[in-house]
């Protein structure tokens, strides 16, 4: 494992971000970067930085092999890491040719492939036959401008394979970056699906006048909601008080760099989904997972009121202010 090589499929900021800690990373030696836009790839080169997404980052292009083509990068590399928002990841596999079943197969996704309600550890394992065992997941707490800035920051890398998440966490550690390890893949994943619902509920409050006492209990049932859920899915022992699940959900509900928060504030301020998301020119991972974790939970049936307000707003057009209210009466 330690001479594989390593793809990157994405070219948004969080794939951006990842690139440039393998780039500064001592134990990363071939890295191949698959991006979807041919002229973004020239400019990569031309200028050492990706002029769309976190554009102040200066990459080291000679470590790095640059394709369109994802067939390229996938055949190239034995560890693929997925940067690629979660909506577009059937699309994208539409045009790869090769098995992935014997690849290492890595998420830096935080989102949960729609239509499908799977998260990406078993989509993969169940559309494409990877072993759980060759299965990663990148998480934070974690935002990709702040890496942009080399302001220290945490990662989480979760296995159920101990060898691929130390080996993982080894390539992306660098002087500005720390990194825990975990073998809770689902409890990670669905925290960091969740935690997006919840800071798209944040926004959404920040918009209709909310202020920082409403926003402390709102993220504190937010966190009680992650762990009943991901308490019910995957039951075992982890102390959601960790950073990998309150860590992320803090910094994605209060953070200026989170999409999922600016999503939910123009929500609050009275802008149409689809008004919001072109304003955006960014995926708010959150929008999709607030409808497939509702679904889910239609069998389930887990206690998630701040879950079904977002989705009530967000699908069934309710009014924010008044979904909001009737919120705040089942909170404590």
């Amino acid at each position: 494992m330690l001479d594989s090589s390593t793809g990157i499929l994405g070219g948004g900021s969080w794939a951006t971000a990842i690139v440039k800690m393998l780039n500064d990373s001592e134990n990363c030696r071939t890295l191949n970067w698959y991006i979807r836009n041919s002229e973004n790839i020239n400019q990569i080169k031309k200028y050492r930085h990706n002029k769309y997404y976190l554009s102040s980052v200066e990459l080291n292009t000679d470590k790095l092999y640059l394709s369109d083509d994802i067939n390229d990068v996938i055949h190239k590399s034995d560890i693929l890491i997925f940067a690629i928002p979660s909506a577009f990841i059937k699309n994208a596999l539409s045009k790869n040719n090769f098995s992935l079943s014997k690849k290492y197969i890595i998420s830096a996704v935080k989102g949960i492939i729609p239509d499908e309600n799977l998260i990406f550890a078993d989509y993969f394992h169940q559309k494409y036959n990877v072993s759980k065992q060759n299965i990663g997941i990148i998480a934070g707490p974690c935002h990709a401008e702040e890496i942009a800035a080399e302001r220290l920051s945490y990662l989480t890398v979760a296995s159920e394979n101990k060898e691929l998440a130390t080996h993982l966490g080894s390539m992306l550690k660098t002087r500005y970056t720390r990194i825990n390890i975990s073998d809770d893949i689902y409890g990670t994943e669905y925290s960091s699906v969740l935690k997006n619902i919840f800071a798209t509920a944040s926004g959404i409050c920040i918009g209709l006048g909310y202020g920082d006492n409403f926003q402390a209990v709102l993220v504190s049932n937010a966190i009680r909601e992650i762990k009943r859920f991901v308490n019910t899915v995957h039951p075992i022992t982890r102390d959601i008080k960790n950073s990998a699940y309150l860590g992320d959900l803090l910094v994605t509900a209060y953070s200026k760099f989170s999409r999922n928060r600016i999503f939910g504030t123009m929500i609050g301020k009275g802008y149409s989904v689809k008004a919001a998301q072109l304003e955006m020119k960014m995926i708010a991972e959150g929008y999709y997972a607030v409808k497939s974790i509702y679904e889910i939970n239609k069998t389930r049936k887990i206690e998630m009121p701040i879950t079904d307000a977002v989705y009530n707003i967000l699908y069934e057009n309710e009014i924010p202010s008044e979904e909001i209210k009737k919120l705040t009466d089942k909170l404590t």
